[in-house]
């Protein structure tokens, strides 16, 4: 049959003759088409498709040799801890790495809370991470990196995940929950995502029982960290 019909039907052949008007419509609707391909085929290109390899959402951020230098603790600080005395260890520590898949960046520091006497022990520390992921988003796999936390249980604890907005592209706080009467401390972890940045910091704290010191509450704990972690986030864009 002739001509067909439907969506996918040809094209009218033009007039007899070699009349323009049905001719020059074909050549522009071809030239359409020729257009709109090139153009979703870029597209393709650049979201990886026809095995072309996606470019790195890095949203601004940086690789820093030193994370230390721009985690910020104003928060910690106004929190009323201090940096613990090195006393020959290092303290901060902090290490880099770079990969053409991906940027890490630790930093760890030892605090304790502003006048503790040398009698009581109480320790607190702070971790953070920061990796640029250059290869591969990972944007599918990172709440499930936090979601997994709500399946670890133990005798003493349990652990709640909760989302937290205006963070980043997507953001998470794990709360370690005691089981005990006792409470020695908060543990809390907090990771951000914005683009292919993911950024983690940790905040753990023993107090032990015969200490005179009081320890941060989670939810005090949580505050914090989300402080440090705006700030944090604008200096490695800096």
């Amino acid at each position: 049959m002739g001509g067909g019909y439907g969506p996918y039907a040809a094209p009218a052949p033009p007039p007899p003759g070699g009349g323009t008007g049905g001719g020059k419509g074909w050549l522009w609707a071809l030239g359409g088409a020729v257009v709109a391909s090139a153009v979703w085929a870029g597209v393709v290109f650049a979201t990886g498709g026809f095995g072309g390899e996606p470019k790195a959402d890095l949203a601004g951020y940086t690789y820093t040799r030193n994370l230390c230098a721009s985690t910020d603790l104003e928060a910690i600080e106004d929190a009323d801890y201090e940096q613990k005395d090195s006393s020959g260890s290092s303290n901060p520590r902090h290490s880099a790495s770079r990969d053409p898949a991906l940027d890490s960046m630790t930093c760890q520091i030892d605090f304790e809370p502003s006048g503790a006497s040398s009698s009581s022990y109480s320790s607190a520390w702070l971790s953070t991470t920061a990796g640029l992921h250059r290869k591969a988003d990972p944007e599918p796999e990172f709440e499930a990196q936090y979601r997994q936390y709500e399946d670890q249980r133990t005798s003493s604890y349990t652990y709640k995940v909760s989302k937290v907005d205006g963070l980043g592209d997507e953001a998470y706080v794990v709360t370690q929950q005691s089981t005990s009467s006792s409470d020695t401390g908060a543990y809390v972890i907090l990771g951000v995502r914005e683009g292919w940045m993911t950024y983690q910091s940790t905040w753990s704290e023993y107090v032990s029982s015969s200490s005179s010191d009081d320890p941060m509450t989670t939810d005090e704990a949580t505050e914090m960290l989300e402080k440090s972690a705006r700030a944090t986030l604008a200096k490695m864009k800096e």
